[in-house]
Protein backbone atom coordinates (compact mmCIF):
# COMPACT_ATOMS: atom_id res chain seq x y z
CA UNK A 1 0.00 0.00 0.00
CA UNK A 2 1.70 3.20 -1.12
CA UNK A 3 0.21 6.66 -1.47
CA UNK A 4 2.10 9.04 -3.67
CA UNK A 5 2.03 12.78 -3.15
CA UNK A 6 3.72 15.83 -4.63
CA UNK A 7 6.04 17.44 -2.13
CA UNK A 8 6.03 20.78 -3.94
CA UNK A 9 2.29 20.99 -3.32
CA UNK A 10 2.80 20.75 0.44
CA UNK A 11 2.02 24.17 1.93
CA UNK A 12 1.36 25.56 -1.55
CA UNK A 13 -1.44 27.68 -0.19
CA UNK A 14 -0.31 27.86 3.41
CA UNK A 15 0.21 31.60 3.61
CA UNK A 16 -3.43 32.13 2.76
CA UNK A 17 -4.85 28.97 4.29
CA UNK A 18 -3.10 28.81 7.64
CA UNK A 19 -4.31 32.23 8.71
CA UNK A 20 -7.80 30.75 8.62
CA UNK A 21 -7.44 27.02 9.09
CA UNK A 22 -4.63 26.85 11.64
CA UNK A 23 -6.52 29.30 13.82
CA UNK A 24 -9.96 27.71 13.57
CA UNK A 25 -11.50 29.06 10.43
CA UNK A 26 -15.15 28.90 9.52
CA UNK A 27 -14.70 26.80 6.40
CA UNK A 28 -17.52 24.30 6.10
CA UNK A 29 -16.63 20.66 6.73
CA UNK A 30 -17.99 17.54 5.10
CA UNK A 31 -20.62 15.83 7.18
CA UNK A 32 -20.53 12.14 8.02
CA UNK A 33 -23.54 11.78 10.28
CA UNK A 34 -26.63 9.92 9.17
CA UNK A 35 -28.70 13.07 9.73
CA UNK A 36 -28.13 16.77 10.40
CA UNK A 37 -29.11 16.48 14.05
CA UNK A 38 -26.24 17.52 16.36
CA UNK A 39 -27.53 15.01 18.89
CA UNK A 40 -26.48 12.07 16.71
CA UNK A 41 -23.54 10.08 17.97
CA UNK A 42 -20.32 9.90 15.99
CA UNK A 43 -19.08 6.38 15.37
CA UNK A 44 -15.53 6.25 16.71
CA UNK A 45 -12.58 3.86 16.46
CA UNK A 46 -9.69 4.17 18.92
CA UNK A 47 -6.18 3.02 17.99
CA UNK A 48 -4.03 2.84 21.13
CA UNK A 49 -6.11 2.20 24.24
CA UNK A 50 -3.93 3.17 27.20
CA UNK A 51 -1.37 5.83 28.09
CA UNK A 52 -2.00 8.77 25.76
CA UNK A 53 -4.79 6.67 24.28
CA UNK A 54 -6.85 7.06 27.46
CA UNK A 55 -7.85 10.55 26.29
CA UNK A 56 -9.09 9.00 23.05
CA UNK A 57 -11.06 6.34 24.91
CA UNK A 58 -12.71 8.90 27.17
CA UNK A 59 -13.69 11.06 24.19
CA UNK A 60 -14.93 8.05 22.25
CA UNK A 61 -17.18 7.02 25.13
CA UNK A 62 -18.98 10.34 24.87
CA UNK A 63 -19.96 9.24 21.37
CA UNK A 64 -20.31 5.69 20.04
CA UNK A 65 -17.16 3.59 20.55
CA UNK A 66 -17.29 1.09 17.68
CA UNK A 67 -13.78 -0.43 17.68
CA UNK A 68 -10.80 -0.55 20.02
CA UNK A 69 -7.29 -1.42 18.82
CA UNK A 70 -4.25 -2.14 20.96
CA UNK A 71 -1.35 -4.58 20.67
CA UNK A 72 -1.43 -5.46 24.37
CA UNK A 73 -4.24 -7.76 25.48
CA UNK A 74 -3.72 -6.92 29.16
CA UNK A 75 -4.00 -3.20 28.52
CA UNK A 76 -7.17 -3.69 26.50
CA UNK A 77 -8.65 -5.79 29.31
CA UNK A 78 -7.82 -3.11 31.86
CA UNK A 79 -9.31 -0.33 29.75
CA UNK A 80 -12.45 -2.37 29.17
CA UNK A 81 -12.78 -3.04 32.90
CA UNK A 82 -11.85 0.40 34.27
CA UNK A 83 -13.07 2.80 31.59
CA UNK A 84 -15.43 1.21 29.10
CA UNK A 85 -17.27 -0.99 31.62
CA UNK A 86 -20.84 -1.41 30.33
CA UNK A 87 -20.84 1.88 28.41
CA UNK A 88 -20.01 0.24 25.08
CA UNK A 89 -19.23 -3.07 23.45
CA UNK A 90 -16.55 -2.24 20.89
CA UNK A 91 -15.03 -4.75 18.55
CA UNK A 92 -11.49 -5.58 19.69
CA UNK A 93 -8.49 -5.70 17.34
CA UNK A 94 -4.72 -5.95 17.67
CA UNK A 95 -3.99 -4.63 14.17
CA UNK A 96 -5.52 -1.36 12.93
CA UNK A 97 -5.19 -2.48 9.32
CA UNK A 98 -7.60 -5.34 9.99
CA UNK A 99 -9.89 -3.04 11.95
CA UNK A 100 -10.13 -0.58 9.06
CA UNK A 101 -10.66 -3.38 6.55
CA UNK A 102 -13.52 -4.86 8.58
CA UNK A 103 -15.13 -1.81 10.17
CA UNK A 104 -14.57 1.12 7.83
CA UNK A 105 -18.26 1.30 6.89
CA UNK A 106 -19.17 1.56 10.59
CA UNK A 107 -16.76 4.41 11.45
CA UNK A 108 -16.88 8.19 11.14
CA UNK A 109 -13.79 9.18 13.18
CA UNK A 110 -10.48 7.49 14.06
CA UNK A 111 -8.54 8.55 17.17
CA UNK A 112 -4.84 7.56 17.25
CA UNK A 113 -2.69 7.41 20.38
CA UNK A 114 0.09 4.95 19.52
CA UNK A 115 3.89 5.18 19.67
CA UNK A 116 5.21 7.66 17.11
CA UNK A 117 6.26 5.11 14.49
CA UNK A 118 2.61 4.08 13.99
CA UNK A 119 1.13 7.58 13.67
CA UNK A 120 1.44 8.03 9.92
CA UNK A 121 0.70 4.41 8.86
CA UNK A 122 -2.49 4.40 10.93
CA UNK A 123 -3.57 7.94 10.02
CA UNK A 124 -3.05 7.70 6.28
CA UNK A 125 -5.02 4.44 6.08
CA UNK A 126 -7.92 6.06 7.89
CA UNK A 127 -7.74 9.17 5.68
CA UNK A 128 -7.78 7.10 2.52
CA UNK A 129 -10.89 5.38 3.85
CA UNK A 130 -12.47 8.84 4.04
CA UNK A 131 -12.41 9.05 7.86
CA UNK A 132 -11.85 12.11 10.00
CA UNK A 133 -8.70 11.61 12.06
CA UNK A 134 -7.21 12.73 15.35
CA UNK A 135 -3.56 11.82 15.94
CA UNK A 136 -1.45 12.55 18.97
CA UNK A 137 1.67 14.66 18.54
CA UNK A 138 4.10 14.47 16.89
CA UNK A 139 2.04 13.99 13.77
CA UNK A 140 4.59 11.64 12.22
CA UNK A 141 7.85 9.80 12.73
CA UNK A 142 9.70 11.71 10.00
CA UNK A 143 9.40 14.74 7.75
CA UNK A 144 8.23 12.91 4.62
CA UNK A 145 5.30 11.46 6.54
CA UNK A 146 4.22 14.95 7.60
CA UNK A 147 4.04 15.97 3.95
CA UNK A 148 2.20 12.79 2.98
CA UNK A 149 -0.45 13.20 5.68
CA UNK A 150 -0.94 16.90 4.92
CA UNK A 151 -1.45 16.17 1.25
CA UNK A 152 -3.73 13.18 1.83
CA UNK A 153 -5.98 15.13 4.20
CA UNK A 154 -6.27 17.92 1.65
CA UNK A 155 -7.06 15.60 -1.23
CA UNK A 156 -9.61 13.50 0.66
CA UNK A 157 -11.27 16.57 2.19
CA UNK A 158 -11.49 15.01 5.64
CA UNK A 159 -11.12 16.85 8.93
CA UNK A 160 -7.95 16.18 10.88
CA UNK A 161 -6.42 17.26 14.17
CA UNK A 162 -3.03 16.79 15.83
CA UNK A 163 -3.04 16.40 19.59
CA UNK A 164 -0.95 19.34 20.74
CA UNK A 165 -3.45 20.48 23.35
CA UNK A 166 -2.03 23.98 23.81
CA UNK A 167 -2.87 24.86 20.22
CA UNK A 168 -6.53 24.75 21.23
CA UNK A 169 -5.96 26.99 24.23
CA UNK A 170 -6.33 30.64 25.07
CA UNK A 171 -2.72 31.31 26.12
CA UNK A 172 -1.16 30.68 22.72
CA UNK A 173 -3.62 33.08 21.07
CA UNK A 174 -3.09 35.78 23.67
CA UNK A 175 0.67 35.50 23.08
CA UNK A 176 0.13 35.97 19.35
CA UNK A 177 -2.21 38.91 19.97
CA UNK A 178 0.22 40.63 22.33
CA UNK A 179 3.03 40.17 19.79
CA UNK A 180 0.85 41.53 16.97
CA UNK A 181 -0.10 44.52 19.13
CA UNK A 182 3.58 45.44 19.53
CA UNK A 183 3.79 44.64 23.24
CA UNK A 184 7.54 44.00 23.04
CA UNK A 185 8.31 45.59 19.69
CA UNK A 186 9.71 43.43 16.91
CA UNK A 187 10.60 39.88 18.01
CA UNK A 188 14.24 39.06 17.30
CA UNK A 189 14.70 35.91 19.40
CA UNK A 190 12.66 33.16 21.01
CA UNK A 191 13.94 30.66 23.58
CA UNK A 192 11.99 27.42 24.06
CA UNK A 193 12.59 24.87 26.84
CA UNK A 194 11.25 21.37 26.18
CA UNK A 195 12.07 19.89 29.62
CA UNK A 196 12.76 16.35 28.46
CA UNK A 197 15.97 14.49 27.64
CA UNK A 198 15.12 11.40 25.63
CA UNK A 199 17.86 9.43 23.91
CA UNK A 200 21.12 7.90 25.07
CA UNK A 201 24.07 5.86 23.83
CA UNK A 202 24.80 2.28 22.92
CA UNK A 203 22.90 -0.51 21.27
CA UNK A 204 20.11 -2.89 22.15
CA UNK A 205 19.78 -4.73 25.47
CA UNK A 206 19.70 -8.55 25.39
CA UNK A 207 16.72 -10.18 23.74
CA UNK A 208 13.90 -11.43 25.95
CA UNK A 209 10.77 -13.49 25.46
CA UNK A 210 7.78 -11.46 24.34
CA UNK A 211 5.49 -10.79 27.33
CA UNK A 212 2.29 -12.79 27.36
CA UNK A 213 -0.50 -11.05 25.53
CA UNK A 214 1.75 -8.58 23.66
CA UNK A 215 1.35 -8.83 19.89
CA UNK A 216 4.97 -8.06 19.11
CA UNK A 217 4.83 -8.11 15.32
CA UNK A 218 1.97 -5.60 15.41
CA UNK A 219 3.85 -3.47 17.97
CA UNK A 220 6.81 -3.25 15.58
CA UNK A 221 4.50 -2.51 12.66
CA UNK A 222 6.38 -0.46 10.04
CA UNK A 223 9.74 -0.64 11.85
CA UNK A 224 12.44 -3.21 11.01
CA UNK A 225 12.03 -6.47 12.88
CA UNK A 226 13.95 -6.95 16.12
CA UNK A 227 13.63 -9.25 19.09
CA UNK A 228 11.75 -7.97 22.10
CA UNK A 229 13.98 -6.30 24.71
CA UNK A 230 13.78 -3.93 27.66
CA UNK A 231 13.32 -0.19 27.17
CA UNK A 232 10.51 -0.26 24.61
CA UNK A 233 6.99 -1.22 25.68
CA UNK A 234 5.01 0.53 27.02
CA UNK A 235 6.84 3.89 27.21
CA UNK A 236 10.63 4.10 26.80
CA UNK A 237 10.43 3.75 23.02
CA UNK A 238 10.85 7.55 22.79
CA UNK A 239 14.63 7.11 23.17
CA UNK A 240 14.91 4.93 20.07
CA UNK A 241 15.24 6.21 16.50
CA UNK A 242 13.21 3.35 15.07
CA UNK A 243 10.16 4.15 17.20
CA UNK A 244 10.24 7.61 18.78
CA UNK A 245 11.25 11.12 17.76
CA UNK A 246 13.48 12.12 20.68
CA UNK A 247 12.94 15.21 22.77
CA UNK A 248 12.39 17.68 19.96
CA UNK A 249 9.85 15.42 18.29
CA UNK A 250 7.98 14.74 21.49
CA UNK A 251 7.77 18.27 22.88
CA UNK A 252 8.38 20.87 20.15
CA UNK A 253 4.85 20.38 18.84
CA UNK A 254 3.74 21.82 22.17
CA UNK A 255 6.34 24.51 22.80
CA UNK A 256 7.68 25.55 19.40
CA UNK A 257 4.00 26.01 18.57
CA UNK A 258 4.05 29.39 20.34
CA UNK A 259 6.52 31.09 17.99
CA UNK A 260 5.03 29.08 15.11
CA UNK A 261 1.67 30.80 15.62
CA UNK A 262 2.83 34.20 16.87
CA UNK A 263 5.46 34.67 14.13
CA UNK A 264 3.44 32.92 11.41
CA UNK A 265 6.26 30.49 10.71
CA UNK A 266 4.11 28.49 8.31
CA UNK A 267 4.81 31.29 5.81
CA UNK A 268 8.56 30.60 5.84
CA UNK A 269 9.68 28.68 2.75
CA UNK A 270 13.40 28.44 3.54
CA UNK A 271 15.25 28.50 6.85
CA UNK A 272 18.47 27.28 8.45
CA UNK A 273 18.77 25.04 11.52
CA UNK A 274 22.03 25.15 13.47
CA UNK A 275 23.19 22.72 16.15
CA UNK A 276 24.69 24.53 19.14
CA UNK A 277 24.96 21.58 21.51
CA UNK A 278 24.46 17.83 21.42
CA UNK A 279 25.70 14.82 23.37
CA UNK A 280 25.77 11.06 22.90
CA UNK A 281 23.45 9.34 20.51
CA UNK A 282 24.13 6.21 18.49
CA UNK A 283 22.82 4.30 15.51
CA UNK A 284 19.98 3.16 17.78
CA UNK A 285 19.28 6.14 20.06
CA UNK A 286 18.78 9.89 19.74
CA UNK A 287 21.39 12.32 21.07
CA UNK A 288 20.68 14.19 24.29
CA UNK A 289 21.28 17.67 25.75
CA UNK A 290 20.48 19.23 22.40
CA UNK A 291 20.31 22.93 21.59
CA UNK A 292 19.31 23.96 18.07
CA UNK A 293 18.62 27.36 16.57
CA UNK A 294 16.19 28.00 13.71
CA UNK A 295 17.40 31.00 11.71
CA UNK A 296 14.25 32.55 10.27
CA UNK A 297 14.77 35.10 7.46
CA UNK A 298 13.09 38.49 7.43
CA UNK A 299 9.62 38.75 5.91
CA UNK A 300 7.00 41.47 5.50
CA UNK A 301 6.14 42.72 9.01
CA UNK A 302 8.69 40.39 10.62
CA UNK A 303 12.44 40.96 11.02
CA UNK A 304 14.92 38.10 10.91
CA UNK A 305 14.57 36.00 14.04
CA UNK A 306 16.47 33.25 15.84
CA UNK A 307 14.32 30.57 17.47
CA UNK A 308 16.36 28.60 19.99
CA UNK A 309 15.13 25.22 21.26
CA UNK A 310 16.68 23.52 24.32
CA UNK A 311 16.07 19.92 25.38
CA UNK A 312 15.76 20.92 29.05
CA UNK A 313 16.03 23.81 31.50
CA UNK A 314 19.63 23.10 32.56
CA UNK A 315 20.63 24.28 29.07
CA UNK A 316 18.66 27.55 29.29
CA UNK A 317 20.35 30.74 28.07
CA UNK A 318 21.71 33.66 30.08
CA UNK A 319 18.75 35.88 29.24
CA UNK A 320 16.42 33.45 31.02
CA UNK A 321 18.76 33.22 34.02
CA UNK A 322 18.95 37.00 34.24
CA UNK A 323 15.18 37.35 34.23
CA UNK A 324 14.99 34.70 36.96
CA UNK A 325 17.32 36.71 39.16
CA UNK A 326 15.87 40.15 38.48
CA UNK A 327 12.16 39.33 38.34
CA UNK A 328 11.75 35.94 40.06
CA UNK A 329 10.59 34.30 36.83
CA UNK A 330 10.40 30.51 36.80
CA UNK A 331 10.73 28.49 33.61
CA UNK A 332 9.30 25.05 32.86
CA UNK A 333 8.30 23.87 29.39
CA UNK A 334 8.43 27.54 28.51
CA UNK A 335 9.01 29.96 25.66
CA UNK A 336 10.47 33.44 26.08
CA UNK A 337 10.00 36.04 23.34
CA UNK A 338 12.72 38.69 23.13
CA UNK A 339 11.72 41.87 21.36
CA UNK A 340 13.23 45.24 20.63
CA UNK A 341 11.18 46.71 23.50
CA UNK A 342 11.11 43.94 26.07
CA UNK A 343 10.17 40.36 26.96
CA UNK A 344 7.02 38.24 26.82
CA UNK A 345 6.51 34.74 28.25
CA UNK A 346 4.24 31.95 27.04
CA UNK A 347 1.60 32.96 29.58
CA UNK A 348 1.20 36.19 27.58
CA UNK A 349 2.74 38.27 30.35
CA UNK A 350 5.19 41.06 29.64
CA UNK A 351 8.27 40.88 31.88
CA UNK A 352 8.47 42.56 34.35
CA UNK A 353 4.89 42.55 35.58
CA UNK A 354 4.98 46.32 36.07
CA UNK A 355 5.43 46.72 32.29
CA UNK A 356 2.61 44.29 31.65
CA UNK A 357 0.24 46.41 33.73
CA UNK A 358 1.12 49.49 31.68
CA UNK A 359 0.37 47.92 28.30
CA UNK A 360 -3.23 48.16 27.04
CA UNK A 361 -4.84 44.74 26.86
CA UNK A 362 -5.06 43.78 23.15
CA UNK A 363 -8.36 42.87 21.59
CA UNK A 364 -9.04 39.21 20.89
CA UNK A 365 -8.61 39.17 17.13
CA UNK A 366 -7.88 35.50 16.43
CA UNK A 367 -10.61 32.87 16.11
CA UNK A 368 -10.71 30.37 18.95
CA UNK A 369 -11.10 26.61 18.95
CA UNK A 370 -14.73 25.52 18.87
CA UNK A 371 -14.34 23.31 21.95
CA UNK A 372 -11.90 22.75 24.78
CA UNK A 373 -9.49 19.99 23.74
CA UNK A 374 -8.24 18.81 20.34
CA UNK A 375 -10.64 15.87 20.01
CA UNK A 376 -13.52 18.01 21.25
CA UNK A 377 -12.61 20.66 18.67
CA UNK A 378 -12.53 18.00 15.94
CA UNK A 379 -15.97 16.73 16.99
CA UNK A 380 -17.37 20.27 16.96
CA UNK A 381 -16.04 20.94 13.46
CA UNK A 382 -17.48 17.68 12.14
CA UNK A 383 -20.90 18.66 13.45
CA UNK A 384 -20.93 22.40 12.86
CA UNK A 385 -18.39 23.12 10.13
CA UNK A 386 -15.02 24.82 10.33
CA UNK A 387 -11.48 23.50 10.41
CA UNK A 388 -9.77 22.08 13.52
CA UNK A 389 -7.07 24.41 14.80
CA UNK A 390 -4.17 21.95 14.43
CA UNK A 391 -5.30 20.26 11.22
CA UNK A 392 -2.71 18.21 9.33
CA UNK A 393 -2.52 20.40 6.21
CA UNK A 394 -2.15 23.90 7.61
CA UNK A 395 -0.81 23.49 11.13
CA UNK A 396 -0.01 19.99 12.43
CA UNK A 397 1.96 18.92 9.35
CA UNK A 398 4.05 22.09 8.88
CA UNK A 399 4.73 22.44 12.62
CA UNK A 400 5.85 18.82 13.06
CA UNK A 401 7.98 18.91 9.91
CA UNK A 402 9.70 22.07 11.13
CA UNK A 403 10.38 20.51 14.52
CA UNK A 404 11.83 17.36 12.96
CA UNK A 405 14.34 19.31 10.87
CA UNK A 406 16.02 19.81 14.23
CA UNK A 407 17.10 16.15 14.02
CA UNK A 408 19.07 16.90 10.86
CA UNK A 409 21.02 19.65 12.63
CA UNK A 410 21.64 17.39 15.63
CA UNK A 411 23.05 14.70 13.35
CA UNK A 412 25.29 17.32 11.71
CA UNK A 413 26.90 17.94 15.11
CA UNK A 414 27.89 21.06 17.00
CA UNK A 415 28.32 23.92 14.56
CA UNK A 416 26.53 22.02 11.81
CA UNK A 417 23.98 23.96 9.77
CA UNK A 418 21.14 22.59 7.70
CA UNK A 419 19.60 24.78 5.00
CA UNK A 420 16.02 23.59 4.55
CA UNK A 421 13.76 24.15 1.55
CA UNK A 422 10.15 23.62 2.67
CA UNK A 423 8.54 23.16 -0.75
CA UNK A 424 11.29 20.89 -2.09
CA UNK A 425 11.37 18.92 1.17
CA UNK A 426 15.13 18.71 1.18
CA UNK A 427 18.33 19.89 2.78
CA UNK A 428 20.00 21.91 0.04
CA UNK A 429 23.49 22.39 1.49
CA UNK A 430 24.09 18.94 3.02
CA UNK A 431 22.28 16.43 0.79
CA UNK A 432 23.79 13.51 2.70
CA UNK A 433 21.30 14.24 5.50
CA UNK A 434 18.27 13.85 3.26
CA UNK A 435 18.33 10.11 3.98
CA UNK A 436 16.89 10.99 7.41
CA UNK A 437 13.89 12.72 5.85
CA UNK A 438 12.10 9.39 5.30
CA UNK A 439 12.38 5.73 6.32
CA UNK A 440 11.96 2.26 4.88
CA UNK A 441 8.87 0.25 5.82
CA UNK A 442 8.25 -3.40 6.40
CA UNK A 443 6.03 -4.84 3.73
CA UNK A 444 2.37 -4.14 4.35
CA UNK A 445 2.96 -1.08 6.56
CA UNK A 446 3.98 1.50 3.95
CA UNK A 447 2.90 5.14 4.00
Amino acid sequence: MSHRYTRRRFLKSTAAGATLAAMASVRRAPRVLASESPADKLRVAVIGAAGMGSYSVNCALRENLVALVDVDEQRIAKVMKDSVKEAAKPKIFYDYRKMLDECHKEIDVVLIGTPDHHHAPAAIRAIHRGKHVFCQKPLAHNIAECYALAQAAKEKKVLTQMGNQGYCGEAIRRVAEYIAAGAIGAVTETHTLLDRNFGGTGGRPPSKPVPEGLHWDEWLGPAPFRDYHDGLHPFSWRDWKAFGTGTIGDMACHRLAYPFMALRLWEVKKFTVECLNTKGGSDEKYPQDNVVCYHIPARDNFPACKCYVYDHAALRPEVMKELEQKHAVKWSEATLFVGTKGYLNNHSRIIPESEHQKFPVPEKTLPRAKAGGPIEDLYACIRNGGSPVSNFTDAGGPLTAMALTGHLAQYAGIGGKIEWDVEKMECTNRPEFNRFVRREYRSGWEV
